[in-house]
């Protein structure tokens, strides 16, 4: 088994733009490191859709959503043959979308397995059409993983090619939902809104706050979780960077958050997943270089994590 990078740099989910431009961004982050990183794993790039970002949106509660599930079936795809082929899928992507469809293609090769998520982030990312204020996609991929449209909170009347869009992101694979809400657990989570905040206590979803890992330790929290998470045959972790302290760190991300993660603190997290041998993807999402108020110090941070945690995982492979 070796690591196979997947670059998809779609960013039609995101309301602010830039954030297709965010791999270059961390690659050349990598280059200027004197790293040979992006020399040593082959890569496949996922074609998207940008071009949509120049046409008149239709579907304002989901927005771009048709030109999104066609590169979720492609993303998915990707993700489901890097599995078949017995690599390791290394998964770097623009807006947070697409990792509705990297759950997807872990299920999709992999359908009899249970699938532990692991969810970094300053945002819950729990929304669907019928609850989402924006209409951004980036906010609604856990949603289709859980098939979950959550219609306690709606507030959006959903109909025609949205509604018809969005049941098919649900279902890509063939199966629905890929995960259920107790293989689910949130890390660094500060800036739900309320239906998300409602959804995930109706669900149970724990969220292990920035403080909370400080006050308790981490190694507590880790060790919870992956008791929680002890059913699943599989974990896959999603790394957004706004999960990161903003002020710390920089703004170069779409919706940027302060009082988040130091970079050790998020490396400990992955690292402590990575320990538990069940560790069968990760994903890094949400770098915008065009949002960066300290040049490409976003970037430069990704792949200082990415460059720490890839070795960890080649020693399990």
């Amino acid at each position: 088994m070796a690591i196979k990078l997947i670059n998809t740099n779609s960013e039609i989910g995101a309301g602010t733009r830039g954030s297709s431009l965010g791999i270059a961004a961390v690659k050349i982050a990598s280059i200027n490191m004197g790293s040979d990183y992006f020399h040593k794993y082959p890569i496949e790039y996922v074609p998207d859709n940008n071009h949509l970002l120049y046409e008149e949106n239709r579907t304002p509660f989901a927005k771009n959503i048709k030109g999104i599930r066609d590169v979720y079936e492609r993303h998915a795809e990707a993700v489901k043959k890097v599995i078949e082929n017995g690599d390791f899928p290394l998964v770097l992507s623009a807006d947070h979308a697409t990792a509705g469809s990297t759950i997807a293609g872990l299920k999709m090769a992999a359908p009899n397995e249970k699938i532990g998520v692991i969810w970094i982030d300053a945002h819950a990312d729990l929304h669907s059409p019928y609850t989402s204020p924006s209409g951004n996609v980036h906010g609604m991929p856990l949603a289709t993983a859980l098939a979950e449209n959550n219609l306690v909170e709606q507030i959006n009347d959903v109909t025609g090619e949205a509604r018809e869009e969005w049941d098919k992101m649900k279902n890509i694979g063939g199966i629905s939902p890929k995960i259920t809400p107790k293989e689910l657990v949130f890390f660094g989570v500060r800036d739900a809104e309320q239906p998300e905040l409602n959804l995930m206590e109706r669900l149970n979803i724990k969220n292990y706050k920035v403080e909370e890992t400080r006050y308790r330790g981490l190694t507590a929290c880790l060790k919870e979780t992956t008791e929680k998470l002890n059913h699943c045959d599989k974990i896959y972790i999603s790394f957004d960077v706004d999960s990161l302290d903003c002020d710390l760190i920089s703004k170069g991300t779409g919706t940027p958050v302060s009082k988040g993660f130091d970079p050790q603190e998020a490396i400990d997290i992955i690292s402590g997943f990575i320990d538990t041998n069940k560790l069968c993807c990760i994903e890094f999402v949400e770098v915008n270089p065009t949002l960066d108020n300290k040049k490409n110090k976003m970037a430069e941070t990704a792949f200082h994590v990415l460059n720490q945690i890839t070795p960890k995982i080649e020693q399990k492979l």
